[in-house]
């Protein structure tokens, strides 16, 4: 046994965490650091997506509309809540990531009339940006791309929205939203989040703050299943002044009476549109479910020392055959960004392998863990692969 192979082992028994791991479906003879992409399945997720088809779709049909479907967005929401820092009543759970984004993006410009531009993280995930300009398109704004350390050199009076992700889809890094958003605000504009990176896994206080929205996937950190609905944040004081471009029946006032124009709910429930995506929305109820009683300070210093583990183990047993991107300091998600020029190949064979991480063009591997279901031993084993992989292959 190696001094890292002691490491890990010691680390993994005084894991406080480390019981969770049980609570998920998880082959044992794979190494799984994919879940900043797709989280792994808890496993009374299976159960209760059978349950709600054959009970409340077969058995009660069209009757578990009143009865449970509904008002499920919010109370999902309210399950989130407390992982975002948000009160009761500011989170409902609805629709996809990217419809999110447009009406927040809309939504916000709208909050701050006068104003013409839009600023967007310039590394954004690309689907941000797309959505980015489609909604200066509607809105009559323009965008404006900004690294976030240089904000400073495009905010200005003609700023009404800032776009920004708290961690870094590709290198991994931390930004600050504390201080981001004081920025932003003592330039007038809104301030916009997009935490599909973050929720589950940092400590978020967006109450606190006085973030003005927020969105975020469920189907990474929180597990929720592929193409889980995503939910928007909008603090309660802005409620009553967010439209969003979306206007349907889904945000109604009184959705099921008809009516033939458009009166928005009062609050949080004007930010959903459509019918709402049943089977995966309980399902990611059910996943949710394993974050009761967590503590995520517990959830944040475990990924700080997962990540900082790996770290080390890839200094070591590789040493300057790949590039560590990912920040080294706390200034870091929770996940290890790493640079070599066949970064697509090695990720394909480690996949053979079962070390299943992935590639960002156009020469990031990238190794997302997931504190809830990740092990020290993991960590070391993927390390040892590709070391092992890059030997094979010279």
């Amino acid at each position: 046994m190696t001094e890292l192979d002691a490491r890990a082992a010691k680390l993994d028994a005084g894991d406080p965490l480390g019981y969770l791991r049980a609570e998920f479906d998880l082959d044992p003879a794979v190494v799984y650091l994919d879940g900043n992409s797709l989280g792994a399945p808890p496993r009374q997720v299976a159960g209760r997506v059978e349950e709600v088809v054959r009970k409340q779709w077969g058995r009660r049909l069209i009757r578990s509309w009143p009865e449970r479907w509904w008002v499920a967005p919010e109370r999902v929401g309210e399950k989130i809540a407390p992982l975002v820092g948000a009160a009761p009543g500011q989170v409902v759970v609805a629709d996809s990531t990217s419809v999110n984004v447009f009406k927040a993006l809309v939504g916000a410009v709208r909050l701050a009339p006068g104003r013409r531009e839009i600023v967007v993280d310039a590394t954004t995930f690309p689907t941000d940006g797309y959505v980015a300009e489609s909604a200066a398109e509607l809105t009559g704004t323009m965008v404006v791309p900004a690294v976030v350390d240089e904000l400073d050199d495009v905010l200005s009076e003609r700023t009404a929205v800032v776009l920004l992700n708290q961690v870094d889809y590709k290198t991994g890094r931390l930004h600050d939203m504390a201080a981001a958003t004081e920025k932003i605000h003592a330039a007038g504009a809104r301030a916009v989040w997009d935490l599909c990176h973050s929720v589950g896994v940092l400590p978020i206080e967006l109450d606190a703050l006085g973030v003005d929205v927020a969105v975020g996937c469920t189907y990474k950190f929180l597990n929720g299943g592929p193409g889980s609905p995503a939910f928007i944040y909008v603090p309660r004081h802005l409620q009553a002044e967010f439209r969003q471009p979306l206007p349907g029946w889904g945000g109604h006032r009184d959705p099921f009476a008809m009516e033939p124009s458009y009166d928005p709910a009062p609050g949080i429930a004007r930010a959903r549109a459509g019918t709402p995506d049943i089977l995966s929305l309980l399902a990611l109820d059910a996943a949710l479910e394993v974050w009761d009683g967590l503590d995520l300070t517990a959830v944040r210093a475990k990924g700080l020392a997962l990540t900082g583990f790996f770290m080390e183990c890839v200094d070591e047993l590789l040493g300057h055959a790949v590039e560590v991107v990912t920040p080294r300091g706390e200034w870091r998600g929770h996940q290890v960004s790493l640079r070599h020029h066949d970064a697509r190949t090695l990720v394909a064979e480690l996949t053979a392998r079962d070390v299943i991480g992935d590639y960002r063009p156009p020469d990031v591997l990238r190794f997302g863990f997931a504190p809830l279901y990740v092990t020290y031993g993991d960590a070391l084993r993927a390390a040892r692969a590709l070391a092992d992989l890059l030997a094979e292959t010279g």
